[in-house]
Protein backbone atom coordinates (compact mmCIF):
# COMPACT_ATOMS: atom_id res chain seq x y z
CA UNK A 1 0.00 0.00 0.00
CA UNK A 2 0.95 3.61 -0.41
CA UNK A 3 0.68 5.16 3.06
CA UNK A 4 1.29 8.56 4.62
CA UNK A 5 1.83 8.79 8.39
CA UNK A 6 0.66 12.16 9.65
CA UNK A 7 2.47 13.14 12.83
CA UNK A 8 5.80 11.65 13.84
CA UNK A 9 5.86 11.48 17.58
CA UNK A 10 6.53 8.19 19.33
CA UNK A 11 3.60 6.22 17.88
CA UNK A 12 3.96 7.73 14.40
CA UNK A 13 7.63 6.71 14.24
CA UNK A 14 6.78 3.25 15.52
CA UNK A 15 4.27 2.78 12.70
CA UNK A 16 6.62 4.19 10.05
CA UNK A 17 9.29 1.65 10.96
CA UNK A 18 6.82 -1.23 11.25
CA UNK A 19 5.06 -0.56 7.94
CA UNK A 20 8.32 -0.14 6.05
CA UNK A 21 9.36 -3.63 7.18
CA UNK A 22 6.42 -4.98 5.13
CA UNK A 23 7.60 -3.18 1.99
CA UNK A 24 4.77 -0.67 1.89
CA UNK A 25 5.46 2.64 0.17
CA UNK A 26 5.73 4.92 3.20
CA UNK A 27 6.26 8.58 3.88
CA UNK A 28 5.94 10.90 6.87
CA UNK A 29 4.03 14.17 6.85
CA UNK A 30 5.40 16.84 9.18
CA UNK A 31 4.04 20.24 10.20
CA UNK A 32 7.35 21.86 9.26
CA UNK A 33 8.06 20.59 5.73
CA UNK A 34 11.27 18.64 5.22
CA UNK A 35 12.40 16.12 2.63
CA UNK A 36 13.06 13.24 5.03
CA UNK A 37 13.00 12.09 8.64
CA UNK A 38 15.49 9.90 10.46
CA UNK A 39 14.23 7.40 13.05
CA UNK A 40 16.25 5.47 15.61
CA UNK A 41 14.23 2.74 17.31
CA UNK A 42 15.13 0.39 20.15
CA UNK A 43 12.82 -2.62 19.99
CA UNK A 44 11.45 -4.47 23.01
CA UNK A 45 13.71 -7.43 22.08
CA UNK A 46 16.79 -5.20 22.39
CA UNK A 47 17.46 -4.75 18.67
CA UNK A 48 18.26 -1.23 17.46
CA UNK A 49 17.33 0.06 14.00
CA UNK A 50 18.15 3.33 12.29
CA UNK A 51 16.15 4.29 9.18
CA UNK A 52 15.43 7.30 7.05
CA UNK A 53 12.05 7.95 5.43
CA UNK A 54 10.86 10.43 2.81
CA UNK A 55 8.57 13.19 4.01
CA UNK A 56 6.10 15.80 2.74
CA UNK A 57 5.94 14.58 -0.85
CA UNK A 58 2.65 15.92 -2.26
CA UNK A 59 2.54 13.38 -5.11
CA UNK A 60 2.86 10.54 -2.60
CA UNK A 61 0.15 12.15 -0.47
CA UNK A 62 -2.22 12.46 -3.43
CA UNK A 63 -1.70 8.78 -4.30
CA UNK A 64 -1.91 7.48 -0.71
CA UNK A 65 -4.45 4.75 0.05
CA UNK A 66 -4.19 5.32 3.81
CA UNK A 67 -3.55 8.39 5.93
CA UNK A 68 -2.52 7.15 9.38
CA UNK A 69 -3.08 10.02 11.82
CA UNK A 70 -0.82 9.86 14.91
CA UNK A 71 -1.23 13.41 16.21
CA UNK A 72 -2.36 14.76 19.56
CA UNK A 73 -6.15 15.03 19.56
CA UNK A 74 -6.14 18.84 19.61
CA UNK A 75 -3.98 18.92 16.47
CA UNK A 76 -6.10 16.55 14.36
CA UNK A 77 -8.88 18.68 12.85
CA UNK A 78 -6.66 21.55 11.67
CA UNK A 79 -4.16 19.15 10.12
CA UNK A 80 -6.69 16.98 8.29
CA UNK A 81 -8.85 19.90 7.16
CA UNK A 82 -5.74 21.50 5.64
CA UNK A 83 -4.65 18.29 3.90
CA UNK A 84 -8.09 17.15 2.72
CA UNK A 85 -7.96 18.95 -0.67
CA UNK A 86 -4.69 17.15 -1.45
CA UNK A 87 -6.03 13.67 -0.68
CA UNK A 88 -7.77 11.25 -3.00
CA UNK A 89 -11.39 10.81 -1.84
CA UNK A 90 -10.66 7.06 -1.77
CA UNK A 91 -7.83 7.50 0.75
CA UNK A 92 -8.89 5.98 4.09
CA UNK A 93 -8.19 8.11 7.17
CA UNK A 94 -7.38 6.22 10.37
CA UNK A 95 -7.49 8.36 13.53
CA UNK A 96 -5.14 6.87 16.12
CA UNK A 97 -5.02 9.17 19.14
CA UNK A 98 -6.14 9.51 22.74
CA UNK A 99 -9.58 10.91 23.46
CA UNK A 100 -12.73 11.26 21.38
CA UNK A 101 -14.56 13.97 19.48
CA UNK A 102 -12.06 14.96 16.78
CA UNK A 103 -14.26 13.54 14.02
CA UNK A 104 -16.95 16.10 14.90
CA UNK A 105 -14.50 18.89 14.02
CA UNK A 106 -13.63 17.66 10.52
CA UNK A 107 -14.99 19.39 7.44
CA UNK A 108 -17.35 17.23 5.32
CA UNK A 109 -15.22 14.55 3.67
CA UNK A 110 -15.83 11.82 1.10
CA UNK A 111 -12.99 9.78 2.56
CA UNK A 112 -13.68 6.62 4.60
CA UNK A 113 -12.85 7.38 8.25
CA UNK A 114 -11.77 4.81 10.81
CA UNK A 115 -11.13 5.06 14.54
CA UNK A 116 -8.36 3.24 16.37
CA UNK A 117 -7.03 2.78 19.88
CA UNK A 118 -3.66 1.28 20.77
CA UNK A 119 -1.94 0.01 23.90
CA UNK A 120 1.66 -0.25 22.68
CA UNK A 121 4.10 0.84 25.39
CA UNK A 122 6.61 3.24 23.86
CA UNK A 123 8.30 6.53 24.64
CA UNK A 124 10.88 8.84 23.10
CA UNK A 125 14.03 10.14 24.78
CA UNK A 126 16.97 12.03 23.26
CA UNK A 127 15.62 11.35 19.79
CA UNK A 128 15.41 7.58 20.30
CA UNK A 129 12.08 5.72 20.31
CA UNK A 130 11.95 2.94 22.91
CA UNK A 131 9.32 0.29 22.17
CA UNK A 132 9.05 -1.27 25.63
CA UNK A 133 6.26 -3.78 25.09
CA UNK A 134 3.88 -5.00 22.41
CA UNK A 135 0.27 -3.96 22.72
CA UNK A 136 -3.07 -4.29 20.99
CA UNK A 137 -4.51 -1.97 18.35
CA UNK A 138 -8.27 -2.00 17.73
CA UNK A 139 -9.68 -0.37 14.59
CA UNK A 140 -13.18 0.01 13.16
CA UNK A 141 -15.29 2.14 10.87
CA UNK A 142 -16.50 5.58 11.88
CA UNK A 143 -18.30 6.22 8.58
CA UNK A 144 -20.50 3.90 6.53
CA UNK A 145 -18.10 3.91 3.57
CA UNK A 146 -15.39 2.45 5.85
CA UNK A 147 -17.44 -0.63 6.83
CA UNK A 148 -15.83 -2.76 4.12
CA UNK A 149 -12.25 -1.95 5.10
CA UNK A 150 -11.84 -4.72 7.66
CA UNK A 151 -8.98 -6.12 5.57
CA UNK A 152 -6.93 -3.13 6.69
CA UNK A 153 -6.63 -4.77 10.11
CA UNK A 154 -4.74 -7.68 8.51
CA UNK A 155 -2.40 -5.30 6.69
CA UNK A 156 -1.59 -3.43 9.90
CA UNK A 157 -1.36 -6.63 11.95
CA UNK A 158 1.36 -7.93 9.63
CA UNK A 159 3.40 -4.81 10.39
CA UNK A 160 2.79 -4.20 14.10
CA UNK A 161 0.78 -6.94 15.82
CA UNK A 162 -1.69 -7.31 17.34
CA UNK A 163 -4.37 -5.50 15.32
CA UNK A 164 -8.06 -6.45 15.40
CA UNK A 165 -11.12 -5.17 13.56
CA UNK A 166 -14.17 -4.26 15.65
CA UNK A 167 -17.67 -3.64 14.35
CA UNK A 168 -18.37 -1.65 17.53
CA UNK A 169 -15.26 0.52 17.74
CA UNK A 170 -17.27 3.23 19.55
CA UNK A 171 -17.59 0.91 22.57
CA UNK A 172 -13.86 0.12 22.55
CA UNK A 173 -13.08 3.82 22.26
CA UNK A 174 -15.34 4.61 25.22
CA UNK A 175 -13.56 2.06 27.43
CA UNK A 176 -10.17 3.53 26.54
CA UNK A 177 -11.58 7.02 27.14
CA UNK A 178 -12.80 5.97 30.60
CA UNK A 179 -9.31 4.78 31.56
CA UNK A 180 -7.81 8.01 30.24
CA UNK A 181 -10.37 10.12 32.15
CA UNK A 182 -9.10 8.54 35.36
CA UNK A 183 -5.39 7.85 34.85
CA UNK A 184 -4.40 11.10 33.14
CA UNK A 185 -5.93 13.70 35.50
CA UNK A 186 -5.16 11.67 38.65
CA UNK A 187 -1.48 11.23 37.79
CA UNK A 188 -1.28 14.99 37.23
CA UNK A 189 -3.02 15.67 40.54
CA UNK A 190 -0.59 13.45 42.47
CA UNK A 191 2.44 13.94 40.16
CA UNK A 192 3.01 10.19 40.05
CA UNK A 193 3.36 7.21 37.77
CA UNK A 194 0.32 5.12 36.92
CA UNK A 195 1.04 2.42 39.48
CA UNK A 196 0.82 4.80 42.42
CA UNK A 197 -2.88 5.30 41.62
CA UNK A 198 -3.46 1.97 43.38
CA UNK A 199 -3.34 4.07 46.56
CA UNK A 200 -6.36 6.12 45.44
CA UNK A 201 -9.01 3.46 44.85
CA UNK A 202 -11.78 5.48 46.51
CA UNK A 203 -11.30 8.37 44.08
CA UNK A 204 -11.09 5.99 41.15
CA UNK A 205 -14.42 4.47 42.15
CA UNK A 206 -16.09 7.91 42.42
CA UNK A 207 -14.85 8.87 38.94
CA UNK A 208 -15.93 5.49 37.53
CA UNK A 209 -19.42 5.95 39.00
CA UNK A 210 -19.87 9.20 37.05
CA UNK A 211 -18.27 7.87 33.85
CA UNK A 212 -20.44 4.74 33.89
CA UNK A 213 -23.52 6.92 34.26
CA UNK A 214 -22.66 8.79 31.05
CA UNK A 215 -21.72 5.59 29.19
CA UNK A 216 -25.07 4.07 30.08
CA UNK A 217 -26.90 7.11 28.66
CA UNK A 218 -24.68 6.94 25.55
CA UNK A 219 -25.76 3.35 24.86
CA UNK A 220 -22.55 1.65 26.03
CA UNK A 221 -23.58 -1.58 27.76
CA UNK A 222 -21.14 -2.49 30.51
CA UNK A 223 -21.46 -2.93 34.25
CA UNK A 224 -19.92 -0.52 36.74
CA UNK A 225 -17.74 -3.29 38.17
CA UNK A 226 -16.54 -4.29 34.69
CA UNK A 227 -15.50 -0.68 34.10
CA UNK A 228 -13.65 -0.46 37.44
CA UNK A 229 -11.90 -3.79 36.77
CA UNK A 230 -10.88 -2.60 33.29
CA UNK A 231 -9.40 0.64 34.63
CA UNK A 232 -7.54 -1.12 37.45
CA UNK A 233 -6.13 -3.63 34.96
CA UNK A 234 -4.83 -0.80 32.75
CA UNK A 235 -3.21 0.79 35.80
CA UNK A 236 -1.54 -2.52 36.72
CA UNK A 237 -0.35 -3.18 33.15
CA UNK A 238 1.13 0.34 32.83
CA UNK A 239 2.28 0.74 36.45
CA UNK A 240 5.75 2.06 35.57
CA UNK A 241 4.48 4.48 32.92
CA UNK A 242 3.97 8.20 33.34
CA UNK A 243 0.77 9.32 31.63
CA UNK A 244 0.98 11.43 28.48
CA UNK A 245 -0.93 14.20 30.24
CA UNK A 246 1.54 14.34 33.13
CA UNK A 247 4.40 14.46 30.61
CA UNK A 248 2.64 17.32 28.78
CA UNK A 249 2.09 19.27 32.00
CA UNK A 250 5.70 18.80 33.09
CA UNK A 251 6.90 19.98 29.67
CA UNK A 252 4.36 22.85 29.67
CA UNK A 253 2.65 21.60 26.52
CA UNK A 254 -1.02 21.76 25.59
CA UNK A 255 -2.79 18.61 26.84
CA UNK A 256 -5.56 16.46 25.39
CA UNK A 257 -7.90 17.14 28.33
CA UNK A 258 -10.59 18.70 26.08
CA UNK A 259 -10.84 15.41 24.15
CA UNK A 260 -10.70 13.20 27.24
CA UNK A 261 -12.54 14.57 30.28
CA UNK A 262 -13.82 17.44 28.11
CA UNK A 263 -15.53 14.97 25.77
CA UNK A 264 -17.02 13.16 28.77
CA UNK A 265 -18.44 16.42 30.16
CA UNK A 266 -19.89 17.39 26.77
CA UNK A 267 -21.70 14.06 26.52
CA UNK A 268 -22.94 14.50 30.10
CA UNK A 269 -24.41 17.92 29.26
CA UNK A 270 -26.24 16.46 26.26
CA UNK A 271 -27.89 13.95 28.59
CA UNK A 272 -28.53 16.54 31.31
CA UNK A 273 -26.12 14.89 33.76
CA UNK A 274 -23.91 16.48 36.41
CA UNK A 275 -20.37 15.13 37.00
CA UNK A 276 -18.93 17.04 39.98
CA UNK A 277 -15.85 14.84 40.50
CA UNK A 278 -14.75 14.77 36.85
CA UNK A 279 -15.46 18.51 36.58
CA UNK A 280 -13.02 19.20 39.44
CA UNK A 281 -10.24 17.28 37.70
CA UNK A 282 -10.98 18.90 34.33
CA UNK A 283 -10.78 22.37 35.87
CA UNK A 284 -7.53 21.48 37.64
CA UNK A 285 -5.84 20.56 34.34
CA UNK A 286 -7.18 23.67 32.58
CA UNK A 287 -5.82 25.91 35.36
CA UNK A 288 -2.39 24.33 35.04
CA UNK A 289 -2.45 24.77 31.25
CA UNK A 290 -3.58 28.36 31.44
CA UNK A 291 -0.90 29.22 34.01
CA UNK A 292 1.96 28.52 31.61
CA UNK A 293 0.16 29.31 28.34
CA UNK A 294 -0.43 32.86 29.57
CA UNK A 295 3.33 33.25 30.00
CA UNK A 296 4.16 32.10 26.47
CA UNK A 297 2.08 32.54 23.31
CA UNK A 298 4.02 29.66 21.72
CA UNK A 299 3.21 26.15 22.96
CA UNK A 300 6.11 23.77 23.22
CA UNK A 301 3.99 21.05 21.58
CA UNK A 302 4.00 20.73 17.81
CA UNK A 303 2.49 18.69 14.98
CA UNK A 304 5.76 16.98 14.28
Amino acid sequence: MKITVLGCGTIGKLWLAALSSQNHSIQAWLRVPQASISIQLKHYDGKISHQQFPANNEKHLAESELLLVCLKAWQVSDAINNLAPKLSPRCAILLLHNGMGTQDELLPLLNPILLGVTTHAAYQKNGIVYHKAQGMTHIGSATINADKLSGLADVLHSALPDVAWHNKIYTISWMKLAANCIINPLTVMYDCNNGELMNHRAQIQLLCDEIHYVMKHDGIHTTKQTLIDYVMNVIEQTAENYSSMLQDIRAQRHTEIDYITGFLLRRARIHGLSLPQNTIFYQNIKRKEEAYERLSPHLSGSRK
